[in-house]
């Protein structure tokens, strides 16, 4: 999947904090200071992990495509209980089995494809424990422009069910990220196929349009972000022109993105690659339910 480049769109913009945001570096042990601190980098800046941002995308556009497929797991997976991964490890150690007396080039040939063809829709571009994520994303530094160097204080308390009140000693305090503070948005994606980009793009318009949170807090109104793509430059590599490779490395080394593609030109396409995908996906699963 990955031994052979192929392409490569790359993502930059600005994610604009719409209220205040928590990310949560759990409790504090501190004497002094927040109960519930932010994360921060190490010069004490707030930072949003690419871990947080890519985990929020991918459970959105799971929950999307049960609505579309159902709860197949061979097409949405469950990331979250191995039972319900689209490959789990016993699938895994039977097929292995099944293969151990072939010579090792076979072997690891039908191995990859196996992987390959079990693994759902999503873990097939945000990785699995078998495959490795298409999508990159750096987490998020702050523009410096926009940090003033200081974090909200915040009170919490826990509520008594019976009183209705607060509960005695469950008072707490936590940070939270001013609304207005932006970060800086950078990913990679390599080797993707056009639904799997299709399925990207979906994702990243969701945090265009606010709809995916991030953080703790959203039942209190936190964690609403926007997202503001500057730049998506896209290179396709033809195999049988490598001369074209040879340009584009040789321009990327020189800081030359003319040999990129503006990949907004394209974004339609992706989707419609998706939609088509998912449109075979749903007949396929349909006949198979209709033979059982």
């Amino acid at each position: 999947m990955f031994d052979t480049f192929k392409n490569r769109l790359e993502l930059t913009g600005t994610l604009t904090t719409v209220t205040a945001l928590r990310i949560s570096a759990g409790r504090s042990s501190e004497p002094i200071g927040s109960d519930l601190p932010v994360i921060k980098d190490a010069l004490g800046n707030p930072l949003i992990p690419g871990s947080s941002f890519k985990g929020a995308m991918r459970s959105r556009l799971e929950s999307f495509l049960r609505g579309i497929i159902g709860n197949n797991r061979k097409f949405v997976a469950n990331p979250a209980i191995e039972d319900e991964w689209s490959l789990t490890y016993k699938e895994l150690s039977d097929f292995k089995e099944t293969i151990k007396n072939f010579n090792p080039g076979e072997k690891e040939e039908h191995l990859h494809q196996y992987i390959v063809d079990n693994t759902d829709l999503v873990s097939s571009l945000f990785g699995s424990p078998w495959i490795a994520s298409k999508f990159q994303v750096r987490d998020l530094t702050v523009k410096a422009d926009t940090w003033f160097g200081q974090y909200q204080e915040r009170d919490g308390v826990s509520i008594d069910r019976d009183t209705e009140t607060a509960a005695e000693g469950k008072l707490y305090d936590f940070q939270v990220v001013p609304a207005g503070t932006q970060f800086e948005f950078k990913a990679i994606v390599e080797n993707a196929a056009e639904w799997e980009l299709g399925l990207l793009m979906i994702g990243l318009h969701q945090f265009e349009t606010e709809q995916i949170p991030l953080g703790g807090g959203r039942s209190r109104g936190l964690g609403v972000v926007k997202l503001d793509i500057s730049e998506m430059l896209w290179f396709d590599y033809p195999a049988e022109q490598p001369h074209l490779l040879l340009d584009y490395l040789k321009k990327m080394v020189m800081g030359d993105k003319s040999a990129y593609e503006d990949a907004r030109e394209f974004k339609d396409d992706w989707v419609q690659k998706l939609i088509d995908k998912l449109t075979n996906t749903k007949s396929s699963d349909s006949i198979t339910e209709t033979k059982r």
